[in-house]
């Protein structure tokens, strides 16, 4: 009976032990210690990119990668302008939620959007600044701050992903059609890596009363000269 429980203890061990030479002959010490990612922001004004570029050595099988963005309340993303540059450049990108793109900024909440890179592990993904209360001070800007997307890492060549001492396994979408979840190797201590931020101009409240008041008055005047028109030029 000890011959019996010797012989399946070891058995196991060889099983586990072989498990965490795949994961680990799956994304091996070189490999993770080669790893980086860049993230910039371009254009100006309210519509701007998110420049994403993630570089890492030679693996001998297929590496995807798959970044979670955390986007704040001053900024959207248009899932209809997504769906149009995944089916025009092949774009991925997967929203956890429905995003109001009328709203302005204090009646808005965050979001997470899911950028699927692939062929050269770069992605160009547009995002959209909201409006923002008017400001009742000299500042003429507000800033939005970006934070850093987590990394994760799969292939499919490994069946098993086991935790690393910086390293993590998640569970997260598979693909973008988001029909099966898969586990994830989170890469916890990137290189060249950090938040991103843009500044939104913001309208000035002591200029409210003139606006409206400019406002009124040019809808009066064009009603006026639209009617006084009518009244010389139509036929009644």
């Amino acid at each position: 009976m000890c011959n019996f429980y010797y012989l399946l203890a070891t058995l196991l061990y060889f099983i586990h032990h072989g498990n965490s030479q795949k994961a680990d002959n799956c994304f091996p010490s070189e490999f993770l210690e080669s790893l980086s990612m860049s993230v910039k922001i371009t254009k100006a004004g309210f519509h701007r990119d998110l420049q994403y570029s993630v570089q890492w050595g030679k693996v001998d099988h297929d590496v995807k990668a798959l970044l979670v963005q955390k986007l704040p309340s001053g900024v959207y993303m248009d899932e209809y302008q997504l769906e149009t540059l995944k089916q025009d450049t092949g774009l991925e990108v997967l929203l956890d939620s429905k995003v109001d793109l009328e709203a302005p900024e204090y009646l808005s909440s965050g979001f997470t959007a899911l950028v699927f890179l692939s062929g050269k592990h770069e992605a160009t993904v547009p995002v959209h600044g909201r409006y923002h209360r008017p400001s009742n001070s000299s500042q003429k800007r507000v800033t939005v701050d970006i934070e850093s997307p987590r990394l994760l890492l799969r292939s499919d060549q490994c069946e098993t992903l086991r935790a690393r001492v910086h390293h993590a396994v998640t569970d997260a979408p598979c693909t973008v059609r988001n029909h099966s979840f898969c586990s994830w190797l989170e890469i916890r201590d990137l290189k060249d890596t950090g938040a991103v931020s843009l500044e939104i101009p913001v309208g000035d409240s002591s200029m409210i009363l003139s606006v409206c008041v400019g406002t009124v008055l040019t809808a009066a005047l064009s009603c006026f000269y639209l009617l006084r028109s009518i009244w010389k030029h139509g036929t009644f």
